[in-house]
């Protein structure tokens, strides 16, 4: 039994419902548009969500907490709503009156208080009154178009937690302090360069900047905000900005640089020009270079290098992804992204993912930051990422950024110094392959 609702909107339904997934119950072409049909396969399940189709192509339903049965009376709960897709944006009507927030027919589908009703009646149509219990307007909702060409009932299934870590993690200070030792002492292997160079690329609001802050306060000791981070919704960064930091204040320098750059947007025209990707991991571009959205960097631009030597390339990306919003994540931003990977993919750049603000995504990581590779949501979200960006599961590191914190947590500082040793990882086997590479061109110019 297929589902008709396409997986991009069942990921826009469960973000709005937590860790969730759905598992189909009803489907009226297959079962019958009844309410025979419906009641056998949907009473006593629950959470619902359910679904109507018609031919205008609208997309529309409603989630309940409460199993169905026939009863015949109203139920309570306040938690339900209706929706309705608007392209890919799913516009959400919360119930207004509770006490009916749902009522159970006998002869009907999925009956949403008086406002809402698919397979009313027992026959293929909607009866929609707006304004009783739900507030929306028909035309927004159905199109005006009440003949259903399908409908449909899924059941909303939480993700489970696991038993133990699928991801092995020492939550212990005596590993925060090996691995902030392990990073301090590092050499890259290329002799002809001091210090790596990470490229940071993520949408608006991801947490690029609050990530080189967050790492920046581990070796600093305590919350540092050096970088301007916020909560625009433009970029906040509008430089391109390279920061070094040290191992405490007045230390000696740390063996990374973090490449801020201008968020991601979803609108052409507008946050990172995707032509700009080039420039940056060649080396062309001067720190403090201010952006132009609208047209790309050009050789005579003011400071630009035009010779740029192996220390001032880029040596790693790291895509800054919100775990709150991979499954939300716009078409024409997932385009840029799959642009943008291509690019670094010819050059032969390695790529990580982090995948920030995980304890707001996960109530389980909310509680304990050391649930991390416990949650089930979590592991989804890593996969996800992972598919969509075409990076391995392996180069996806969930982190928390210090962001309304005013003390270090030993926990958050153990997952962020493990994505700057992935990084540290990830550049060495860059440097081994440019090694290779040279060598075998070497070989190549001895033998001719």
């Amino acid at each position: 039994m297929s589902s008709k609702l396409t997986s991009s909107q069942q990921k826009t339904i469960c973000s709005q419902l937590g860790r969730v997934k759905l598992q189909l119950l009803y489907k009226a072409s297959i079962h019958g548009f009844t309410g025979a049909a419906f009641h056998q396969r949907c009473d006593t399940h629950c959470p619902t969500v359910s679904v109507g189709y018609n031919a205008s192509g609208y997309v529309f339903g409603g989630y309940t907490q409460q199993p169905f049965s026939q009863s015949g009376g109203y139920v309570h709960d306040d938690q339900a709503f209706l929706f309705t897709f608007s392209g890919e944006k799913l516009l959400k009507y919360p119930v207004t009156t509770p006490a009916n927030a749902v009522r159970m027919i006998v002869n009907s589908g999925p009956y949403f208080g008086e406002a809402l009703v698919l397979a009313n009646g027992s026959k293929a149509v909607v009866y929609t009154n707006p304004g009783q219990y739900y507030t929306f307007t028909a035309a927004e909702m159905h199109g005006n178009d009440l003949n259903l060409t399908e409908c449909e009932v899924y059941e909303v299934e939480a993700i489970p937690e696991f038993e133990k870590p699928w991801r092995p993690v020492v939550w212990e200070n005596e590993r925060r302090i090996e691995m902030m030792e392990s990073i301090k002492i590092y050499c890259p292997v290329s002799g002809s360069v001091s210090r790596l160079r990470v490229l940071l690329i993520g949408p608006v609001g991801a947490g690029k900047s609050s990530f080189f802050n967050s790492i920046n306060s581990v070796f600093r000791g305590h919350v540092s905000n050096q970088a301007i981070a916020g909560c625009s919704t433009t970029s906040v960064t509008t430089q391109f900005r390279t920061y070094s930091m040290k191992a405490g204040r007045g230390g000696k320098p740390l063996p990374i640089i973090l490449c801020d750059t201008m968020g991601l947007e979803e609108s052409t025209g507008a946050g990172l020009d995707v032509d700009d990707i080039i420039s940056i991991l060649k080396g062309h571009l001067p720190d403090t270079y201010q952006f132009n959205p609208s047209a790309p960097l050009h050789s005579e631009a003011s400071g630009y290098r035009k010779s740029p030597g192996l220390e001032d390339q880029i040596h790693c990306v790291a895509y800054i992804i919100d775990a709150c919003k991979v499954s939300i994540m716009p078409a024409k931003l997932e385009q840029k992204l799959e642009a943008i990977r291509r690019k670094v993919n010819l050059i032969g750049i390695p790529q990580l993912v982090l995948l920030t603000k995980v304890d707001e995504a996960c109530p389980l990581v909310s509680q304990d930051i050391r649930n991390i590779y416990r949650s089930g949501y979590i592991e989804q979200m890593m996969q996800e990422v992972s598919a969509r960006l075409g990076v391995p599961v392996s180069c996806v590191v969930p982190v928390k950024n210090y962001s309304k914190e005013f003390e270090l947590d030993q926990n958050c500082d153990i997952l962020l110094l493990t994505a700057v040793i992935q990084m540290l990882r990830s550049a060495d086997g860059y440097f081994d392959d440019l090694s290779d590479r040279l060598s075998n061109i070497e070989t190549k110019v001895v033998k001719l």
